[in-house]
């Protein structure tokens, strides 16, 4: 039987793996330190956006929410935003009105574009009010 950190480490790095960071995640410091001999694993705490990706994913759904994709059809690039419908829906990455693309019509999103428009984004969240 693997050790808890070696367990805990392969879910770390199955959740990178899809997408899905849980800073939190840890040995439950209360039965690690007791002589129970399997410790409970603490997921921790995260936020609404990181909770809806992780149910995304375990759910199967693909591309999962959170993701980047291209619409093909037109060349739109987007950050997904749900599954509702046989849809998905997309939203721009600069932000905007959401539209819904058949799943058979995305594409992966050029890195590229996903980099300039987080930075971009980050860059007008950091401006102070005049």
């Amino acid at each position: 039987m693997r050790s808890t950190e070696e367990v805990l480490e392969s879910l770390r790095e199955a959740l990178v793996g899809v997408g899905v960071v849980l800073p939190s995640l840890a040995v439950d410091p209360l039965t690690g330190a007791g002589d129970e001999p399997f410790p409970l694993v603490d997921l921790g705490r995260c936020n609404v956006r990181t909770a809806e990706r992780l149910a995304s994913v375990l759910r199967g759904e693909r591309p999962p929410v959170g993701s980047y994709a291209v619409d093909v059809r037109d060349g739109r690039v987007g950050e997904v935003m749900g599954h509702l419908g046989g849809r998905v829906q997309l939203r721009p990455l600069g932000g905007g009105r959401e539209w819904d693309c058949p799943p058979q019509s995305l594409g992966a999103a050029p890195q590229a574009d996903v980099l300039r428009a987080r930075v971009r984004k980050v860059n007008r969240e950091g401006r102070m009010p005049c």
